[in-house]
């Protein structure tokens, strides 16, 4: 997890749970659902050691084992908790990882509590990266989530580049901003949460989502000639640089520097 992701949600926490507990929760605790919660390789973010200020029931859920994981999903689009028991559903850097996240939203919107709040950070730009990356985000496409999970959208943010005009500007893309852009999506679940047709439209979407499983069952097609980058970059085997080489992207500075952002109150 890059650290403006970690900073994007570190501020959906701040302004969207307050360090008193949620009034009428069981002793005053958040029960948080983190979806996607393995840390992997050098890692040492998670979204656990944001809310250590806050009174919690941390879940951390992933299809993978390992650390900073309490269930392994069986199933890639079915989270391991009860319906309407979630008072926060948090989700960082994973959906762009997910082929068919629309089947996890109603999946979050199943088990959220109403009245509780998903809080979903996304790239909108970045390399391609791990065994699958499929998608990446704009607020649209937040939109477009809370259209299909009937959730209501109190957020949607991007943290796209500076501009020239109409333009995105990429190539001032350093210090004050950063190489990897953030979407932030913060959804609540309303109190008259339409639940017999969600159950017929997720239950659907949700069985067929694992039946296909992911991408793995269509091989990426050969690129034609002319269009070797086409498709997914293959690795270059490292070979000894000629002249020194080039600088690497900066890493993201703090958000106050970086991409502030205005939250709904």
């Amino acid at each position: 997890m890059h650290r403006s992701a970690y900073e994007q949600m570190e501020l959906c926490v701040k302004e969207y749970l307050p360090v008193e507990g949620p009034a009428g929760g069981p002793a005053g605790t958040y029960r948080v659902v983190d979806l996607g919660s393995r840390i992997s390789g050098k890692q040492t973010r998670t979204h656990r050691a944001l809310l250590a200020g806050h009174p919690v029931d941390y879940f951390g859920v992933d299809v993978q084992d390992g650390p900073n994981v309490d269930a392994v999903m069986k199933k890639p689009y079915r989270i391991p908790a009860r319906s309407n028991s979630a008072d926060v559903v948090l989700s960082g850097q994973a959906f762009e990882h997910i082929p068919f996240f629309w089947a996890s939203m109603l999946e979050i919107a199943r088990v959220l509590k109403p009245g509780g709040h998903a809080f979903i950070t996304a790239p909108s730009r970045g390399h391609v990266h791990d065994a699958q990356d499929c998608w990446r985000y704009y607020p649209d496409g937040f939109r477009a989530l809370a259209a299909h999970s009937r959730l209501e959208l109190r957020e949607a943010y991007t943290d796209f580049p500076p501009r020239k005009g109409i333009w995105h500007d990429y190539r001032s893309i350093d210090k004050k901003a950063a190489y990897w852009g953030d979407s932030v999506g913060v959804f609540r679940k309303p109190q008259r949460y339409p639940r017999l047709t969600m159950f017929a439209v997720r239950e659907l979407a949700v069985w067929w989502a694992n039946r296909v499983g992911g991408v793995d069952s269509v091989p990426l097609p050969e690129p034609v000639a002319g269009r070797e980058q086409c498709g997914r970059p293959r690795t270059v085997p490292a070979q000894a640089p000629a002249q020194a080489p080039a600088q690497a992207p900066a890493q993201a500075p703090a958000l106050e520097q970086n991409s502030p952002r205005s939250m709904a109150g």
